[in-house]
């Protein structure tokens, strides 16, 4: 006759409960707590809590039973006093770092192994995996790798435009002084002088003003001859003159009888 475990309603409810935290969460890793103080406890669940997962101290015999109804066959994890860290997401490998961290320090913490995503793991493997680098590092040493380069170029354009500006100053003075040197003096204009194309425009139209020399010689001759014959014909002729002298002549003679 086989011998049954009876299962309680109550512990029923438990198993239930227990199963259904179980399945919130993606692994499992399972380890032995005794000796370790309240205090350390509380320090790893506070680490493993920024990571989103959390350190549960369970019977074994109900965590069997739980794992049971999720088809996974844990025996030989769940011997002795047995912690679960329950993890979330690809974070394994950094819960797992902090389990084997604080048992460093000194708790007496030891990891018997572990199920992640659906695969069982050994303690060696468990230590194996904590080593390795976490999703958001993987990322983060991509990004660098694929950064570089843009980063070495812009290292270069920007010691390259440094230089421009260190040595801008040095090439632009001679070019400053050219171009001083160019730029007419602005003085004061003591008189407003009229253009030398005005100056010489005026010339010719005042020459032209004036009456050629041969026009003055020309009047001159005239004006003298106009003269001369109107002298002349004011004055009487040399014959009425003679004329004139023998009539007075005689006239002066016959008042003198």
């Amino acid at each position: 006759m086989e011998y049954k475990t009876r299962i309680t309603p109550a512990k029923e409810e438990a198993i239930k409960a227990l199963k259904d935290e179980f399945a919130e969460y993606d692994g499992f890793i399972f380890a032995d707590y005794r000796g370790m103080t309240v205090q350390q406890i509380t320090t790893l669940r506070r680490s493993l809590l920024k990571k989103d997962a959390t350190f549960r101290v369970v019977k074994n015999r109900f965590a069997r039973l739980a794992f049971a109804q999720m088809d996974y066959t844990v025996e030989d994890e769940l011997v002795g006093p047995t912690a679960i860290a329950l993890i979330k997401g690809d974070e394994a490998n950094l819960v797992a770092k902090d389990l084997f961290d604080i048992a460093k320090d000194g708790a007496p913490l030891e990891v018997k192994g572990g199920l992640i995503a659906g695969d069982f793991f050994s303690a060696e493997e468990v230590e194996a995996l904590s080593k390795l680098p976490g999703r958001l590092q993987l990322i983060a040493a991509l990004m660098a790798t694929m950064k570089a380069p843009v980063q070495k170029l812009a290292a270069t354009l920007l010691a390259y435009t440094e230089k421009l500006e260190a040595e801008g100053p040095v090439a632009e003075a001679p070019a400053a002084e050219e171009a001083k040197a160019e730029e007419p003096k602005a003085e004061k204009p003591e008189k407003e002088e009229k253009p030398a194309a005005e100056k010489k425009a005026e010339k010719p139209a005042e020459k032209k003003e004036e009456k050629p020399a041969a026009e003055k010689k020309a009047e001159k001759p005239a004006e003298k001859k106009a003269e001369k014959p109107a002298e002349k014909k004011a004055e009487k002729p040399a014959a009425e003159k003679k004329a004139e002298k023998p009539a007075e002549k005689k006239a002066e003679k016959a008042e003198e009888k």
